[in-house]
């Protein structure tokens, strides 16, 4: 576990990172219709209810996009040290957050809104320390 000496932290939020967006990724790949079946409902009386598909790509894309970087980026730090694709794996995780929030938001779903919070701080810890 040598991969753990110099930047255990990171790698930590990494691997955390990587699994919560690559699950939710292939999740949207494999089950596309149910998928878009409950955001569809989630959002019926917001404004975004007919973007509900296009939106819907658009944050797989993110997710598919940040684990890859991620991935790549924990071989990076364990191997060279070399922060570069971990950080933007990180900021594109945060950046998908923030519209994941404003989606929860503008659907009146609190509760979850809420829920993403957490997420956004470990991966504020990340970017920061990835910096």
């Amino acid at each position: 576990m040598e991969i753990f000496n110099n930047h255990p932290t990171e790698i930590l939020i990494l691997l955390f990172l990587i699994v919560t967006f690559l699950q939710s990724g292939i999740d949207k790949i494999t089950d596309w219709k149910g998928n878009l079946s409950f955001i569809k409902g989630h959002f019926k009386n917001s404004p975004l209810k007919d973007m509900v598909p296009i939106l819907l790509g658009t944050i797989l894309v993110m997710e598919v996009l940040a684990s890859v970087l991620m991935i790549i980026g924990v071989y990076y730090l364990g191997t060279s040290g070399s922060k570069g694709f971990a950080l933007l794996g990180a900021q594109l995780s945060a950046i998908s957050l923030i519209f994941l929030l404003i989606g929860q938001r503008l659907a009146k779903d609190y509760a979850g809104a809420m829920t993403l919070a957490v997420y956004f701080i470990i991966t504020v810890l990340g970017v920061y320390l990835l910096q």
